[in-house]
């Protein structure tokens, strides 16, 4: 069978057109392969990747706070949203609906609709919170399992990390069993064990200033201005005293919103603030600076909680609706607190590096110190998995807070009127509770460790 000249031209042509097409998408997908892996893919040898690790809660705090208060009342009826052109898709809409509302209809009352059922809402939008934290969660896990097994995997294939971090079909998956049931319970106890590591953290950090700032002082006390450094911190540590208590009491107190919660939490932190000062002076452990520290903090958390007070008349934050001081002063304190575990293990990498200077010691409670002799392989399996099974335990507690601890209805004041809103995202009774525990914890552990030394002569707590 003869081919004629002119149908052979038009294959070649053709053929030159699809090879030179396959080419150029093989150029273009090999350019963004290796893009990505420059820009996402492992990191150095002598680095652990725990800075990809936190930054990866940041997709999931943002896609939580989108799904609670954008797709949520979208999926319950917003007429002139988004929503009704992927509703008009047939099945895949109900589907949606149905899996994002499955456990919420005890919420509602005989004859109540969903749009004045507020406790109904709220139910819908805390299921949106579950499940990127869900999978914040899972994945975490993963990690801490395989970087406890292979410490190394913790900074490769990153960019397979990430392209499995946001699989959205979790959009379909149903509230029951998974999110409502089995991951609620096990983000409160997750939260409850991050409160804790939370507190021991900030304790050491404290101690940890109180003795770089003393070995500083003494290598300068035969400096000219030793002394006026000294004078500068006796400052610093009065104002870290009084200034907070002045103006949450003002705030608070003086504007005639003393309520029985807030006036509890208030008194309590200043009695708090007082005995762990008393405590710290009467003996020879820690430093006013330490205590201060402390103070400070535990003056931040009680103005949190009473900040998280849902009734209007209680909590003077409520009336201006778009006040964020407080979940920024949150977020500021989480992170703190994961910076300063990474910035901990890197000091003891360096430590074990470059030998150990006891005025640098800035040791994290929960890192055992290694000799320099030590394999490195062996030194990433006692603590990689560590920070992993940290930022697990923190997915946990973003769904707490972002929830109100998995709670309904504790929100809504006496008129009906719901006070979890986007401007107020973390408002409600539960979470003002586990705020003021935290609180307590706190000055409990400090003084602890106060004490401990004094009960137990023969153990070395330094």
């Amino acid at each position: 069978m003869l081919v004629s000249p002119l149908c052979f031209s038009k294959s070649i042509k053709g053929g030159i057109s699809s090879t030179l097409s396959l080419a150029f998408s093989y150029c273009a997908f090999s350019s963004a392969s290796s893009i990505c892996n420059a820009c996402l893919g492992s990191t150095a040898p002598n680095t652990s990747g725990r800075r990809r690790s936190v930054l990866l809660l940041a997709p999931t705090v943002m896609l939580a706070l989108y799904f609670q208060y954008s797709v949520a009342p979208a999926i319950l009826g917003d007429k002139s949203s988004w929503w009704n052109l992927f509703r008009s898709t047939p099945g895949l809409g109900s589907h949606v609906l149905k899996s994002w509302t499955r456990g919420c209809e005890v919420y509602l009352d005989t004859g109540e609709s969903t749009k004045q059922s507020l406790s109904y809402q709220e139910c819908v939008g805390n299921s949106g919170v579950y499940r990127p934290t869900f999978f914040a969660f899972l994945f975490f896990t993963v990690a801490s399992i395989a970087s406890y097994v292979k410490p190394s995997s913790n900074r490769m294939v990153w960019p397979a990390k990430i392209q499995y971090l946001p699989p959205f079909w979790y959009l379909f998956m149903s509230n029951q069993p998974m999110f409502t049931g089995i991951f609620l319970h096990l983000s409160r106890v997750g939260a409850m064990i991050f409160v804790v590591i939370q507190q021991v953290i900030l304790i050491d950090l404290a101690y940890n200033w109180n003795d770089s700032w003393v070995g500083k002082a003494d290598a300068c006390d035969r400096l000219e201005w030793g002394e006026w450094r000294k004078v500068a911190e006796s400052n610093n540590c009065s104002l870290c005293y009084f200034l907070p208590l002045v103006v949450r009491g003002h705030r608070f107190a003086l504007s005639h919103l003393w309520r029985a919660s807030n006036n509890t939490i208030i008194s309590m932190t200043f009695i708090g603030i007082i005995g762990v000062t008393i405590l710290q002076l009467s003996g020879t452990e820690g430093g006013l600076l330490t205590s201060s520290i402390i103070s400070l903090y535990v003056v931040y958390l009680g103005y949190s909680s009473v900040s998280m007070n849902p009734l209007g008349a209680c909590n003077p934050q409520l009336a201006r609706g778009n006040d964020t001081w407080d979940m920024i002063l949150g977020l500021v304190l989480t992170s703190i607190s994961l910076a300063w575990t990474g910035w901990s293990w890197t000091a003891e990498e360096r430590v074990t590096t470059s030998g150990h200077d006891p005025l640098l010691d800035l040791d994290d409670p929960f890192l055992d110190y290694h000799d320099e002799n030590e394999l490195p392989d062996e030194y990433h399996h006692s603590e990689i998995w560590k920070l992993n099974t940290i930022l697990t335990l923190i997915s946990c507690w973003i769904a707490m807070s972002l929830t109100g601890w998995g709670s309904i209805a504790d929100t809504i004041e006496e008129e009906g009127v719901s006070t979890h809103t986007a401007a107020n995202p973390e408002i409600g009774k539960l979470n003002m509770v586990m705020i003021a525990l935290s609180q307590w914890m706190a000055l409990l552990l400090y003084a602890w460790t106060l004490l401990a030394p004094r009960l137990f002569l023969d153990r070395d707590f330094s």
